[in-house]
């Protein structure tokens, strides 16, 4: 059945990491009825660290209605840790009153920490050394040294759990039966061959 939020929203930036959200993308647009597009600050084509050039489907100052919305995805790359993205920081704010979940990993959970966003959740993250030293990080307390965390309606991974966080990813969307999406975890974490 075709859930009316049907829309899952990458978020880009230039240098995005293509890897961490790649099993995630792939999978959600090809094998479920949900809906892959791309969305940033502005419309500029957006290169990622392999050099593929991705066009961007909707600049968030246009994007105001989030009826449709089931998630945003938001990649890692090199740019989050020198940019503020006070812009991007609103439109999160924007979808999570909106109830929409948001998923980050790597530099992205930085984006987040920088704005605020994790001072009250449980969420992970590259380093919490590297949280310390954002001036609006308050949620130390609350950081656990893990792959993937979810609360708050917040999915945060770290650089290396690009697998863990698109499992996570799909228990959230249902995009299919919890034993296909195990199925897939075990086959993509161990390996296929038995």
């Amino acid at each position: 059945m075709l859930n009316s939020r049907n829309q899952v929203l990458v978020l880009l930036t230039d240098r995005w990491c293509d890897w961490e959200a790649s099993y995630a993308i792939a999978v959600i647009n090809s094998f479920s009825d949900y809906v892959v597009k791309t969305i940033s600050s502005d419309t500029i084509p957006k290169v990622s660290m392999g050099g593929i050039k991705s066009e961007i489907d909707y600049c968030i100052g246009d994007y105001q209605n989030f009826d449709n919305l089931a998630m945003i995805i938001i990649p890692g790359g090199l740019s989050w840790e020198v940019n503020d993205y006070d812009e991007i920081a609103e439109f999160i704010q924007s979808a999570v009153k909106s109830d929409i979940p948001v998923a980050a990993i790597c530099g992205a959970t930085l984006f987040l920490c920088k704005h605020g966003f994790l001072n009250e959740i449980k969420h992970t993250g590259d380093s919490l050394e590297l949280f310390l030293k954002q001036k609006n990080y308050k949620g130390q307390s609350f950081y656990v040294p893990a792959q993937v965390v979810v609360d708050g309606g917040f999915i945060t991974a770290n650089e290396t759990a690009s697998v863990e966080f698109a499992y996570n990813i799909f228990k959230i969307l249902k995009v299919d039966s919890d034993e296909e999406m195990e199925e897939w975890y075990n086959n993509f974490r161990n390996g296929a061959i038995r």
